[in-house]
This record gives C-alpha cells, sequence and structure tokens, in this order.
C-alpha cells in the first residue's frame, strides 16, 4: 500500500496519522537495526497509526553559526530503514531524501535503487538547509528530474510556518510545489500556533481563489521535556514564542507541560482553520533518544489525534 492509493488521503473530513523517525546510527549493523525496528514498531503497538516517516538527517551546521546542541550523527540509508519498517509494520512509509549534496544523474540512480532495490513508493524531498552550502542539485531541478523520472512516486513536499511568517510566501510556495507534483506537505514541528494558522489560512484562501483543492497537510508535533531539547528546537529553527519556552521550563513536570501546549496549540489551529477545508493530519516525533520524551510521544499521538478525530467526527477516544 502507498500513500498515494490511500482512498481518503484527499479528503479534509479523514485525518491521517504519522510517526517521525530517524534511520539508526550508521554503525549500527543489520541484526541491530532489525531489533531497532521491533522495539519501535513494539511502542507504537497501542495507537492506530496509518503510517512513518523515515528522516533523512544532514548535517546542518552551514546553516547556523551556533554549534549544535547534540552531537551529528550519521545514519544508515533511510531507504534500508524504510524498507524494512515497511516489511515488518505493513504499513505506508514515507522517506524524506535530502538533495543537494549530489549532481542530478546520482539522484536518479537513488531514485532506481530506491524504487527497484528498497520498494520505496512515498518521498518528500528536501533542499539545501543554507543558500550558501554547495548544492549540487536545487529543489526545483530534482523535481524536474522526478517529472522524467520512469517511476510514479507519490510526492510530498515540507512547508515551514516559520519562514512564511518572515517572507509571507510560503503558501505560494506550496502552491508552486503542488505544480511540481506534490501530493502532500509535512510541516516543521509546531510550537508557533499563529505562524501556523496565518499560513493555513492563506494558503486555504490561495486555493479558494484559484478554484483547486487544498492538499493535506501534515503538522508535525513533538514533546519538548527539558531546557537541552529546548535549545535543539532553537538550533533546528523551530519557533517557540518565548512565553510558550517559559511555561514550559517553569513547569513542575516541563515534558506534561509542552504535551498541554501542543494540544492548545492544534485547537486554536483548528477553531481558526478547519472552515477552510484543508485535509489535515498529524505527524509525532521524538527530536531526541530520551526514554521519557520518547515515551511522551506516544501519549502525545493519542491526545492529538483524539483530539482532531473529535472535531471531524464527533468522537471521544480513550486515552
Amino acid at each position: 500500500m502507498t500513500l498515494a492509493s490511500h482512498p481518503d488521503f484527499g479528503n479534509p473530513q479523514k485525518g491521517f496519522y504519522l510517526f517521525g523517525t530517524t534511520p539508526p546510527k550508521g554503525s549500527t549493523d543489520d541484526m541491530q537495526m532489525d531489533e531497532i525496528a521491533d522495539k519501535l514498531l513494539e511502542r507504537l503497538a497501542s495507537v492506530d497509526y496509518d503510517g512513518l516517516i523515515v528522516y533523512d538527517i544532514q548535517d546542518e551546521s552551514a546553516r547556523i553559526d551556533k554549534p549544535r546542541p547534540f552531537p551529528f550523527i550519521g545514519t544508515r540509508d533511510p531507504r534500508e530503514y524504510s524498507a524494512l519498517l515497511a516489511s515488518k509494520s505493513q504499513r505506508p512509509i514515507i522517506t524524506y531524501k535530502s538533495v543537494s549534496q549530489r549532481d542530478r544523474a546520482s539522484f536518479e540512480q537513488w531514485l532506481d535503487d530506491a524504487w527497484n532495490q528498497y520498494g520505496v513508493r512515498n518521498l518528500v524531498l528536501v533542499g539545501s538547509p543554507s543558500a550558501d552550502a554547495d548544492i549540487k542539485l536545487s529543489l526545483p531541478d530534482a523535481y524536474q528530474a522526478m517529472t522524467e523520472h520512469d517511476y510514479p512516486f507519490s510526492l510530498g513536499g515540507v512547508t515551514i510556518a516559520e519562514r512564511h511568517a518572515v517572507k509571507g510566501d510560503e503558501h505560494q510556495r506550496l502552491s508552486g510545489k503542488v505544480d511540481n507534483g506534490c501530493e502532500f506537505f509535512v510541516s516543521q514541528a509546531v510550537y508557533d500556533a499563529d505562524a501556523t494558522i496565518a499560513l493555513l489560512r492563506q494558503y486555504g484562501e490561495l486555493c479558494q481563489s484559484q478554484g483547486s483543492s487544498p492538499k493535506r497537510i501534515v503538522l508535525t508535533f513533538t514533546p519538548c521535556g527539558s531546557a537541552k531539547t529546548l535549545e535543539f528546537m532553537s538550533w533546528l529553527a523551530i519557533s517557540v514564542p518565548a512565553e510558550v519556552a517559559s511555561e514550559i521550563l517553569e513547569a513542575d513536570n516541563p515534558l506534561m507541560q509542552s504535551i498541554r501546549t501542543c494540544q492548545q496549540n492544534l485547537e486554536r489551529i483548528l477553531d481558526a482553520c478547519q472552515a477552510l477545508d484543508i485535509p489535515l493530519g498529524l505527524n509525532i516525533e521524538s527530536l531526541t533518544n530520551r526514554k521519557d520524551e520518547i515515551d511522551a510521544s506516544i501519549r502525545l499521538f493519542k491526545l492529538l489525534k483524539g483530539t482532531l478525530e473529535e472535531r471531524l467526527h464527533g468522537v471521544t477516544h480513550n486515552l
């Protein structure tokens, strides 16, 4: 099953619920990777999810002068981990691909191997994190390569509300990416509800003016249990308003406060944007390998899925 074949993927009255994960570090052997995949799926056994996202982690040090709060560690090939998780979970896997490091010929070979060797069917392409980096393939050129490729991948894109808050054109970027074949979008982690609301409103209004149906926007949420995680979020350019950061860090239980904040933000987004009929989804991730934050991501998933399902169908889920 691929994401593109999901019958309700474009239906604004149907939610879509994902978990985001990263491949194991590069030194992990096949047996260890198999065990890691099993542990992940064991954690997810208590929730009803639609699929998984496997990220392509890159060293983004060129994007920012500040040192990375957690050291960058290279990972196994995301295609390998995607294939393993697809086999074990029997659910759609969305595989991220950072395109700027290699030229077009290398990218086309990557696509060939992704389809034929690893069974990848759903892709999200990511451009360079910095315009100053050594870009061997731009995101528009990667989209062009995909339109000329033989394999019908289901293609998604990223959307960054923080970029919209600065430049004001993210809704137009979404429209352009749709023209390039994107069928869905995954947001950066949401802690600034106002930025996300502004983006969704302008995207919905743009679609209405064009007479087109909005593509699904999958909103990403992540728990935050410490100042170190908050620092990492800032390094990743996730916008956390100062008052929100203070509420989390000054709470008796910062992790639970972050979960409450995420739920409040989702409710605010739904209050402001549900009438636009933009199909929404959720992607829950843990930005660290800390057990308490990983466990909190499961609770966050249940809570936010229940919140969205209640809005869509008037159904309250047991959390």
